[in-house]
């Protein structure tokens, strides 16, 4: 990647534009050709760096339930199961971390399902011989965005948000955008025109829906999604943060100003994990994250805490919302 690659990843990180020729916005404000920028981008995506360019929806205004799941299982067992567990369509990030608790997988399902008999099922089936499921009780940053030049406009500002949030009632032409919205954007021209077709919409009309379920908080951001490692951060670890009851707000906050955080939230607890907030940070190298840690750590007084290393990936994608086969309790 040259200079010119790094700040078009950055550029595609951010706010995506909903316009009939995005890439051609985009060239123009890079001051390249739009025939260069759509052949940079080819070449990103078949290099590896860019995973995919599609919408990130809130699954709380879905209606989906959602959490972060621990197995411990036998080391033997564990590629066995990291390779079962990530054939559940609701399994979007799993990953073998160096823990006794060691197989770590995010989960979401649709309304009517329960998350508590799917992860014990998914456990049982795995062999599991412990499980911890751990929603999130509050977020305080979710922005999983690498900068690759150094840009402040890149950097989101922390918020404080709590787990419940009341789902929209979506129109059957909502949900069939959605479920175009979510695919991973073709890279040619004009590449919101055939989803507009298909749905019997005028290629304005489809993109102003875009922008109206941006607008109203149910897609949270229309963007590139880079692998971090081929775009050099090869080191990510999650750190898990034993933090005072009642300072949750206050040490979170502080956590997710620091720019190696990419996500920060405060779990539950059980007699046997005693972590309640946790940050993903990612950098250039192992050393880095631990550096990245003992300065968190320093500026919020928070020292009793863990790194957990990511040792295998098991899965790592979005999760397709909406879909036909899914019985939607609306």
């Amino acid at each position: 990647m040259d200079a010119v690659d790094r700040k078009l990843l950055n550029r595609l990180q951010s706010e995506f534009p909903f316009a009939p020729q995005p890439f051609r916005e985009i060239a123009l404000g890079l001051g390249l050709s739009p025939a260069e920028m759509l052949a940079r981008v080819k070449t990103l995506k078949e290099g590896g760096v860019l995973r995919q360019i599609s919408a990130i929806f809130d699954s709380r205004r879905l209606g989906y339930q959602s959490t972060l799941v621990a197995l411990r299982l036998p080391f033997s067992e564990l590629d066995k199961a990291g390779a079962a567990v990530s054939q559940h369509p609701g399994v979007s990030h799993n990953y073998s971390r160096n823990h006794i608790y060691n197989l770590w997988f995010t989960i979401a399902l649709p309304p009517g399902q329960s998350l508590e008999e799917e992860v014990g099922r998914l456990a049982r089936e795995a062999g599991a011989q412990g499980q911890l499921l751990l929603p999130m009780v509050r977020q305080f940053k979710l922005d999983a965005r690498f900068d690759l030049v150094g840009e402040e406009a890149l950097a989101s500002i922390p918020s404080s948000t709590k787990a419940e949030a009341k789902p929209v009632k979506l129109s059957s032409l909502e949900m069939a955008a959605i479920r175009e919205l979510q695919e991973d954007l073709p890279l040619i021209e004009r590449p919101f025109l055939d989803m507009a077709g298909r749905l019997g919409l005028g290629e304005e009309e489809f993109l102003a829906l875009g922008r109206s379920l941006l607008e109203r908080g149910i897609m949270r951001r229309y963007s590139a999604q880079l692998r971090h490692r081929q775009a050099g951060f090869i080191a990510n670890s999650m750190g898990c943060w034993i933090v005072p009851q009642g300072e949750e707000e206050r040490v979170g906050q502080a956590m997710a100003f620091f720019s190696q955080v990419s996500h920060c939230y405060q779990r539950p607890t059980y007699p046997d994990w005693p972590y309640n907030l946790f940050t993903m940070i990612h950098a250039q190298s192992r050393a880095g994250c631990e550096k990245a840690a003992h300065e968190i750590s320093g500026a919020t007084g928070i020292t009793d805490f863990i790194l957990l290393f990511s040792m295998k990936e098991y899965k790592k994608a979005r999760v397709k919302y909406l879909l036909e086969t899914e019985t939607l309790a609306r």
